[in-house]
């Protein structure tokens, strides 16, 4: 009781409780701009860190990297335009319903599962971290192979529209993942003799072009001189949310326990999450086919997840110094910086520092409500400003975004070459979502293989050999085959109603 008292004494103070409410305020901001990342956010802060004590500083990175997670809703609600990563999940949803006049109702459901999903995530790693932890260090490159088959399948089935153009927007983007050096021959590939190539293409600068810059283009290219969304102004951020809540309060603890168990995988973050997330929901919903018009159910899986995907990052960084995403990896280095070694050792401190890590995670979301509700009224400034002078503020956004990540130019025209073939996909009707899945998860998949391939000498049958690998790749496999098992359920429901007759 002591030590928890010493972590509540280092966290109810002025010093601690000023930096949240800055890093609230700069969060929002950050999430809120086309372009900018939550990670960029937290890097940008890592030298202010040099400057604060260890709980303050990791509390203006939990609060930061909080708030931007849930203000890319607001862009990609208003814009289709998602802010982070995490929110290109459910962008198309979001949108959808701006453009029926449920703008805020979509941020507003937004904000309360990005908070509940943010505690949820909380409570888990307080009462389970080492557990989970642990179960996440079993995993080897047999695990992560089918982990990442799994979310390249699921970015098919949850696409809008036909499945085959899906399945190629996919190639597209797992394409894309193959550029740089090859990790068996060490031979560039696809790199065309541009050194800034040899590491791969960045995340970022492909996520704004075929997000930010496609629209920008759809924009331009419209025969409409003006676009709006319908805004009923007098609408109440959280009138229509207890209901939500009460038809979808399973869909939040489904997507809030995703979020927490994927998110304590190494390397799978909060993006990852809302995709799995928003898959699983997809295919258990009772109104599958409303997914993608407009559907808040879609909304409540995924940005559950999205949130308790950043909780459970902390998991293995806390507890083994595992980072669970980019920020966690960020985390680690401030962590060490300050004398707070992560590893098991960090839960036998008697200064309570762990405990209070633990209450900035909870403060930060509680925040989150305040903060979020002041950023959902003022949004409508994406509406009331022109868009002869919003779009061009993005652009400059955009070009920005892409270049800030590695300070290259190559960024820039790479965002604009991938922009413009987004477009070209987007008036065919194929979708963005696969392509942004297949750039992130290619090369995992691609790198567990040839490993688990040079660890067993080419044997297929490992991939089988392990419990937790068996039971992946039969889901797997499950997932491929379920079209062709629901026909035939449904052609041999449809002969035994016909004998019947």
């Amino acid at each position: 009781m002591d030590i928890l008292m010493n972590g509540v004494g280092l966290v109810l103070n002025f010093e601690t409780i000023l930096v949240i409410l800055a890093a609230s305020l700069f969060g929002i901001f950050v999430g809120a701009v086309p372009g900018l990342t939550a990670t960029m956010a937290v890097a940008l802060l890592v030298p202010l860190t040099f400057y604060m004590d260890t709980i303050p500083a990791i509390a203006a990175i939990v609060t930061t990297s909080a708030m931007a997670i849930f203000a890319g809703d607001i862009p990609g609600t208003y814009l289709n335009i998602p802010g982070t990563p995490a929110s290109a999940a459910y962008v198309g949803e979001s949108y959808a319903l701006a453009k029926k006049g449920r703008a805020r109702e979509a941020l507003g459901i937004n904000l309360v599962c990005s908070v509940f999903g943010g505690i949820f995530g909380t409570i888990i790693l307080i009462v389970v971290a080492q557990s989970l932890a642990e179960v996440a260090l079993k995993f080897s490159a047999f695990e992560y192979f089918w982990l990442a088959v799994l979310g390249l399948s699921c970015s098919i089935f949850i696409s809008v529209g036909s499945r085959t153009k899906a399945f190629l927007s996919l190639l597209f983007g797992i394409l894309l993942s193959t550029v740089g050096l090859d990790m068996m021959s060490g031979a560039p590939r696809f790199t065309f003799g541009v050194p800034d190539l040899m590491a791969g293409i960045n995340f970022i600068p492909v996520m704004i072009g075929m997000f930010a810059l496609n629209e920008l283009m759809s924009y331009y290219g419209s025969k409409s001189e003006k676009k709006t969304i319908s805004v009923v102004d007098k609408d109440s951020v959280f009138h229509n949310v207890p209901g939500h809540i009460k038809r979808y309060w399973r869909n939040m603890v489904r997507g809030s326990s995703i979020g927490t168990l994927i998110g304590a995988l190494p390397g799978a973050g909060a993006d990852i999450a809302a995709w799995i997330s928003y898959g699983v929901g997809k295919g258990r919903s009772k109104d599958s086919a409303k997914y993608g018009t407009g559907n808040v159910e879609g909304i409540v899986d995924a940005s559950s997840a999205n949130n308790s995907g950043i909780s459970g990052a902390w998991v293995p960084a806390l507890v083994f110094g595992i980072p669970g995403d980019s920020i966690t990896a960020i985390v680690i280095g401030v962590l060490y910086m300050k004398g707070m070694n992560p590893g098991p050792t960090i839960f036998m401190d008697g200064s309570g520092l762990i405990y209070a890590l633990f209450i900035v995670f909870i403060l930060a979301n509680l925040m989150m409500l305040p903060i979020g509700y002041m950023a959902i009224r003022l949004s409508k400034l994406f509406i009331l400003t022109p868009s002869r002078v919003l779009m061009p503020i993005i652009l400059c956004f955009c070009i920005v975004g892409a270049f800030a990540i590695n300070n290259s130019v190559v960024d820039i025209w790479l965002m604009l070459i991938v922009g413009l073939v987004a477009y070209l996909l987007a008036v065919n009707d194929f979708p963005m979502a696969p392509a942004i899945l297949g750039l992130v998860l290619g090369s995992v998949v691609e790198n567990n293989f040839m490993s688990a391939m040079l660890r067993t000498g080419g044997d297929l049958t490992s991939f089988f050999a392990r419990p937790i690998s068996a039971g992946l790749g039969v889901a797997v496999i499950l997932l491929w085959c379920s079209p062709l098992l629901i026909k035939a359920y449904r052609y041999q429901k449809q002969k035994t109603e016909r004998a019947s007759l």
